[in-house]
């Protein structure tokens, strides 16, 4: 996990192709699955993954809150880079980028924030919930493998 100047940058490599991570990342059934630190539980409201389109979706919390967000995806480039930006709370943009290593994939997860202030309130939770994200992306990807 490294910071840039309101960007929280994690990346991980998993035993898998890069077709199969962009697959976890750009099908609703599956991200869901995976979306949000350990414990938390989504439902998909709409997920329209292209360039423009909408993904609105509720956060459960373990605690029993609910958190609704609001993204709009940016860009989508097949088996390489998924970005989008979270419109509700804290404004950022999500790009993940997709590098082949030889049957093997990194994946690096960059969260930008639009202001300083929210970057700085959120570094706090944010740094291990991404942690917690790519564990249970992990997991997702374990299952597709098999």
């Amino acid at each position: 996990m490294t910071m840039g100047k309101n960007e929280i940058i994690a990346s991980r490599v998993f035993d898998v192709p890069r077709e199969l991570l962009f697959q976890a990342w750009t099908t609703p059934e599956l991200l869901a699955r995976w979306w949000g630190p350990h414990g938390f539980t989504n439902t998909f409201h709409e997920c329209d993954v292209r360039p423009g389109g909408t993904w609105r979706f509720t956060m459960h919390g373990p605690d029993g809150v609910d958190y609704p967000n609001h993204c709009v995806f940016v860009e989508i480039v097949p088996h390489e880079r998924v970005a989008l930006d979270h419109l509700s709370g804290h404004e950022f943009r999500v790009t993940a980028t997709f590098d082949d290593l030889e049957g093997r994939t990194k994946v690096t997860f960059r969260q930008n924030f639009k202001i300083t202030e929210e970057f700085e309130q959120a570094k706090a939770y944010c740094v291990e919930g991404n942690e917690q994200n790519l564990d249970r992306l992990g997991k997702v990807l374990a299952e597709m493998a098999y």
